[in-house]
């Protein structure tokens, strides 16, 4: 295989371009390769001696593949071929059915004179909603009754074992597994469910993160205020605390609740200007493209009737006028088409410049509501800190006195044992709330500068590439010509 790879090579076949491949009877043991053929669509890898299924992932347009009659034990490496239609396994020595989630578009699968012994691991097949065409004939479990099992547990079977389901027999299956297909069912959407749930959590976690908002949803600032805050907890649990305590966790979370919305209005706000700004943009290059393809469209159809004519012509001396005549029509082209690039590019830089200007004036909007919503959080902080502060004191000078009523626990009890040991705990308490506070802060603030100047560096690059690819492609356009018109000239002298 590896030499006929070579071969193949010397005589400059691409191998990118095959969409087909048959490689059946070969005595392959291993697949491999194959990474030259990236738009293959049909593979046979039948009748060889292959063991495991690997090295297919670069065949992402894979549609049919058939690795029958070989020694596979094991369905694996076949998770990046998401638009395979026609599987065929037939006569392995496979004894699960596992590892194909990602194959949704699956239509055919044969996986007959297999080692899959138990019946219920069809039901595995649930899942792909377009398989129609299934062979499980010639394995151990495929013995009686089982095809009323695997129609019951397959509705979306069309042909079964290279036979028609007949509208009978489905009905007669179904009948007959009820009870089974509707605690499956029941469980499958259940799985639904709580799929469809973290989805929609991803879904949101993404979100909150490109609005610079993530850790600040509910209660989770507040929280970790407390994460690594060892005597903070006990003293709030004061009786004196409580209620005080519950007020600064509402107003806290409240006022991270309005940042979480505010920055997600803002997101959308960057989104939709992002939105507008790369259509402007393509509008800007679809015009340019247009005037170019004419100017090109409009030269090619001179060129060729100056060619034409030239067929027709003796005369040196008139042939290298009309040589000359065309090399000065290319040279307008030239100049006409750079000259469409400079007006593009220079378009595209406004608009660039337009467009930064938006996006700083709302990074420095949002910016600045972020450091006001932070402000506020410090100065409940800071409230709370206080009356904390006043009421540890009280407690401590009781104690000292020996006037406390309540018992305290016996941890809570250790930080009375003096003024300073209780000072010192509130203190620290407080300076680890306000570092938690000032970290989240500086990580948005930052986050959005980078992201910013990221955003703008990635267009200004593109940009760069852009106009270098379109000039190249221009001067390679007009040498193409020119040689194509020396070697006209040189063949008629």
């Amino acid at each position: 295989y590896q030499r006929r790879v070579r071969v193949a090579k010397k005589e400059g076949l691409d191998f990118s371009e095959v969409e087909s491949l048959r490689l059946d009877f070969k005595n392959i043991l291993k697949i491999d390769n194959l990474w030259f053929f990236t738009n293959l669509v049909k593979l046979n890898l039948d009748n060889n001696i292959i063991e495991k299924i690997q090295n297919l992932d670069c065949l992402i347009h894979l549609e049919w593949l058939d690795l029958s009659f070989n020694n596979i034990e094991k369905i694996e490496g076949l998770d990046k071929l998401t638009k395979l239609k026609d599987l065929t396994l037939y006569n392995n020595q496979i004894s699960c059915l596992e590892n194909m989630d990602n194959l949704e578009n699956l239509h055919v699968f044969s996986i007959g004179n297999n080692n899959l012994s138990q019946i219920d691991n069809v039901v595995y097949l649930r899942k792909f909603q377009e398989l129609k065409c299934l062979n499980v004939a010639g394995n151990p479990f495929a013995e009686g009754d089982y095809k009323s099992y695997v129609v019951a547990h397959l509705p979306a079977i069309t042909y079964l074992d290279f036979r028609l389901v007949s509208t009978q027999m489905r009905e007669e299956s179904i009948t007959q597994y009820q009870d089974a297909i509707d605690v499956i069912e029941h469980n499958e959407r259940d799985e639904h469910k709580t799929k469809e749930k973290e989805r929609n959590r991803i879904a949101e976690d993404y979100q909150l993160r490109e609005a610079f908002v993530d850790g600040l949803k509910g209660s989770s600032l507040f929280d970790d205020l407390f994460t690594e805050d060892a005597d903070g907890p006990k003293l709030n649990q004061l009786p004196q605390m409580v209620e005080a305590y519950d007020l600064y966790q509402t107003k806290f979370c409240k006022i991270c609740e309005e940042l979480v919305s505010f920055g997600l209005k803002e997101y959308q706000g960057r989104e939709k200007e992002k939105g507008l700004f790369l259509a402007a943009v393509n509008k800007a290059k679809e015009a340019d493209k247009a005037q170019g393809v004419a100017a090109i469209n409009e030269f090619l159809s001179y060129k060729k009737k100056v060619l034409t004519e030239l067929g027709q012509i003796s005369d040196p001396r008139v042939i290298d006028a009309k040589i000359s005549e065309l090399q000065e029509e290319l040279n307008s082209v030239w100049d006409v088409l750079m000259g469409y690039e400079l007006q593009l590019a220079e378009q595209l830089e406004e608009v660039n410049k337009d467009f930064e200007r938006t996006m700083s004036d709302m990074s420095g909007t949002f910016t600045e509501l972020v450091q006001n919503y932070f402000t506020q959080c410090r100065e409940l902080e800071l409230m709370h800190h206080d009356k904390l502060t006043e009421t540890a004191l009280l407690i401590m000078e009781k104690v000292v006195k020996n006037e406390l009523e309540e018992e305290l626990p016996e941890d809570l009890r250790l930080l009375f044992v003096d003024k300073d040991t209780i000072t010192n705990a509130v203190n620290t308490s407080h300076d680890q709330h306000n570092q938690k506070i000032d970290n989240k802060e500086d990580d948005i603030i930052t986050r959005v500068g980078n992201t910013k100047e990221s955003y703008n560096a990635r267009m200004t690059e593109g940009e760069v590439n852009r106009n270098r690819h379109r000039v190249a492609e221009i001067n390679h356009f007009l040498e193409n010509i020119r040689e194509e018109l020396e070697q006209y000239e040189n063949l008629d002298r």
